[in-house]
């Protein structure tokens, strides 16, 4: 276009964007809580695959499935994450052909698309029994979650809902290892504005919509992250999500 109008100016309008696409309406809404639905339902009908002795992949390949047979369009979000042990310690991790073993945590990081717009939920299970210092950062990231989502309403920043989730994980002595921001903006694409994060002061309005996901990584042993996706209300926040988020053993 600049070498066919060499005469005209042009403007680069991705912010100006960006901005309007972070403030969503019932509409969109509406197809982001349906996303959700469609991603519990397929979490719920994966769950029972989750058994001692089953690849991190192989449950992937299965939550892939369930997405699709529950109504997620083809084009998923992203492709799901399955961690377990030290893999869980990895907070992109890839799921591989390491097997589920008692003592594990195991991390579930998955979406549905619903009509072109995205959910991104995480949950956190225990492998059989595990470790107090497991069921303690589970506490922790799970209390932090709630700080974060209480913190959130019209007005505030997005760093002080960071700060609010960093403030638990810092205070229970896991600082050093919450190892990426709060959450993110969602809706057409899985990251989109807002960000989340601890330096970032721009306010949230009232039909936003992002993640709070607070996570614990504990290297070469294992990790904890709890994930839902919020909307800015008129008063506060609410999530849009119906799954527990107390600690649940499988396997």
């Amino acid at each position: 276009l600049k070498g066919a109008g060499k005469t005209m100016s042009f403007t680069d309008a991705a912010a100006a964007l960006a901005q309007l696409r972070s403030v969503k309406d019932a509409t969109e809404i509406k197809k982001m809580k349906k996303a959700v639905e469609i991603a519990e339902h397929a979490l719920q009908a994966t769950l029972s695959q989750a058994a001692i002795g089953v690849s991190e992949r192989d449950l992937a390949n299965e939550l892939v499935i369930q997405l699709l047979r529950h109504g997620s369009e083809p084009s998923l979000p992203f492709s799901p994450i399955v961690s377990t042990g030290p893999n869980g310690a990895n907070p992109h991790a890839s799921p591989s052909e390491r097997k589920l073993k008692p003592g594990d945590l195991l991390i579930i990081d998955w979406g549905a698309r619903w009509q072109g717009y995205a959910s991104d939920l995480t949950r956190t299970f225990a492998l059989g029994t595990i470790e107090k210092e497991y069921q303690q950062i589970y506490r922790l990231v799970q209390q932090a979650g709630e700080a974060a989502l209480s913190a959130a309403r019209p007005g505030a920043s997005c760093g002080s809902v960071d700060k609010a989730a960093r403030k638990i994980i810092t205070d229970g002595g896991y600082g050093r290892f919450f190892t990426h921001r709060t959450g993110h903006g969602i809706g057409m694409e899985c990251h989109e504005a807002p960000y989340i994060r601890d330096d970032n002061e721009q306010l949230l309005e009232e039909g936003m919509t992002f993640t709070i996901e607070p996570g614990i990584y504990l290297s070469g042993r294992n990790g904890v992250r709890i994930e839902d996706d919020v909307v800015i209300t008129a008063d506060g926040a609410k999530t849009l999500c119906s799954l527990v988020r107390e600690l649940i053993t499988i396997g």
